[in-house]
């Protein structure tokens, strides 16, 4: 329950509107109850004595109860609505804006379905759970008022569902804690379920390609089967409640006709009371029953609860830094610098880094698939920390930049090209949204862009599908070239990046990136002829520089070098 109370905190917005709900229910439930008691005035003192005066009053009255309960409930429902509605926004507001603060490291703890799911399906567990507000509300309110007009009416009938009344507590809550832990193992299953489907429509092309939709579906089923299982033996559990709830409210009935029957020959009891009476035990066993779907659904949304928690709880490795300043020149140092993605591994990624880079230089990083190459380029924004040593840009060290400032001052494009729905414009202003469409077309000449895009009849304001997918590889690798050339960067860092263009290509962006003489650039590439141009060169291997220097220094003196150049150069040919 811990994890529930922990949400509470998070209705600032939605209090009042709860409180509203809450007070109205309760009033609704009120009158609501006081309706049997001029039921079975009527039928004891108005049909048996022929009062017809005294049965239309009654009825008045009972007409009016009814009317007032229905505006009650109506506002009930208004409010209530407003409630749930904007808690669950809250709660996918404060999910998503936490996400944002999270760095790469962070990221790594959670799939990305699972992420989803817990924005998305756990929120809306929530916001069912909270939708049951009524039930919360009416069911003590029943059983206590119930208990009370019952008792008033005869307390020797009452204690028969005193007696059974425990009965069916003890089953219901039995049920309840049994029920419980599949809920929390019930949301692992559809993560599960949703990684399978995310993984499939990501790499549908490669599914396609290599003919493995029968494998896909096969995978699909195993974990679409095993959610079936969970949620079946889940919900069959659950559906006990409803027959154990019906044999002890029939149970109680038939007691309480039989007994209820002697007292009226007997003379101690009126048929009216009777009837009153049973009303009460529906109502009283109703409440049971609320009360058990009240502790079945807050278990299900416990573990919901616990997962949201989870999201909005994680501790944020990277610490910003306080100094607001921008990056004035790029000028680059790595000073012994360490890193592991996890902290738990034995070995580091990267082991004993130490690079000058100069302001304006380029310089490049080449070396074969895990060398750490990437790894560098990451931890320059900080997108991920060092685990030792330390990064200084301008002489100070990365960690005291304020994040924005520093990463405002780095363009980074990707391995991955990553480009949103809507058009193209739309993407590039990402670099700068307050771009000229002069300044755009600036960008897209020197990243070898500008003429397919323009070749296109709405140009810039070409409509581009999710991740830009009516584009070709390479056509989205200089559309996030312009993108970071937009930006007009301190340090641009370019992660294989071109591998998807020609060669005509890659020297056209190349001699756009010259025009940037202010500007720091790190190229990383698998082709020599991508890097040679670079005032220095860096070998990495095994997560270590193993040479540097420029390319025909490199050429001349690095064996590993001079065979990768042999080999392309004479692919190349």
């Amino acid at each position: 329950m811990k994890e529930i109370f922990k949400l509470v905190k998070y209705m600032h917005g939605s209090a009042k509107y709860f409180i509203l709900a809450i007070i109205f229910v309760a009033l609704e439930t009120s009158l609501e109850l006081a309706i049997p008691i001029f039921m079975a005035d009527i039928i004891d003192y108005g049909i048996v004595a022929r009062d017809m005066n005294f049965i239309y009053r009654q009825g008045i009255i009972m007409v009016l109860l009814a009317i007032c309960s229905l505006i009650l409930g109506l506002l009930y429902s208004h409010f209530s609505s407003i409630a749930i509605n904007n808690f669950g926004s809250e709660l996918r507001k404060i999910e998503f804006e936490k996400i944002q603060e999270y760095s790469f490291k962070n990221l790594d703890n959670f799939e990305t379905s699972s992420i989803i799911t817990r924005l998305t399906g756990d929120v809306s567990v929530i916001q069912n759970a909270a939708s049951n507000l009524r039930q919360i509300v009416r069911g003590p309110v029943m059983l206590v008022m119930g208990l009370v007009y019952s008792f008033s009416i005869s307390l020797e009938i009452s204690l028969i569902f005193i007696i059974s009344a425990p009965i069916l507590a003890i089953g219901l809550f039995y049920i309840v804690y049994k029920v419980s832990p599949y809920y929390a193992k019930l949301q692992g299953k559809v993560d599960k379920l949703n990684v399978v489907v995310e993984e499939n429509l990501n790499a549908i092309r490669i599914v396609k390609a290599y003919t493995m939709e029968d494998y896909e579906i096969n995978k699909f089923d195993e974990v679409d089967n095993d959610l079936k299982r969970h949620a079946t033996k889940t919900f069959t559990l659950t559906a006990l409640n409803a027959p154990l709830f019906q044999l002890v409210m029939y149970a109680s009935i038939v007691m309480i006709m039989l007994y209820g029957g002697k007292l009226i020959f007997d003379g101690q009891l009126l048929v009216g009371e009777l009837t009153g009476i049973l009303s009460y035990v529906l109502q009283i066993m109703n409440s049971f029953m609320m009360l058990s779907n009240i502790f079945l659904m807050l278990t299900r949304s416990l573990a919901s609860a616990e997962r949201i928690n989870e999201i909005i709880e994680e501790e944020i490795d990277l610490k910003d830094g306080s100094l607001d300043i921008d990056v004035s020149t790029g000028d680059i140092k790595f000073e012994n610098v360490y890193f592991k993605y996890d902290t738990s591994a034995k070995e580091d990624v990267l082991k004993d880094i130490n690079m000058h880079i100069k302001a304006s230089e380029t310089i490049a990083i080449i070396g074969g698939t895990g060398s750490g190459k990437s790894s560098i380029v990451s931890l320059l924004p900080r997108l991920y920390d060092v685990s030792r040593g330390r990064i200084l840009i301008d002489d100070i060290d990365i960690k005291e930049y304020n994040l924005t400032k520093l990463r405002d001052s780095i363009a980074i494009v990707l391995q991955k090209n990553i480009l949103f729905e809507g058009s193209i414009k739309d993407n590039l202003l990402w670099g700068n949204s307050l771009a000229s469409d002069e300044e755009i077309d600036e960008a897209l000449r020197h990243a070898g862009a500008y003429d397919f895009v323009y070749s296109f009849n709405d140009g810039i304001d070409t409509y581009l599908n999710e991740s830009g997918i009516n584009l070709s590889g390479g056509q989205k690798q200089r559309l996030c070239i312009a993108r970071a050339l937009i930006k007009k960067p301190k340090i641009l860092i370019l992660d294989d990046s071109t591998s998807a263009v020609d060669s005509n290509t890659e020297r056209l962006i190349r001699d756009g990136l010259g025009t940037y003489k202010d500007m720091t650039k790190i190229i990383i590439a698998q082709r020599i002829s991508s890097i040679m141009h670079a005032d220095e060169i860096y070998i990495i291997d095994d997560g270590r520089i193993v040479d540097h220097g420029s390319h025909q220094y490199l050429l001349e003196n690095n064996d590993i070098y001079k065979d990768l150049y042999d080999s392309q150069m004479r692919g190349d040919k």
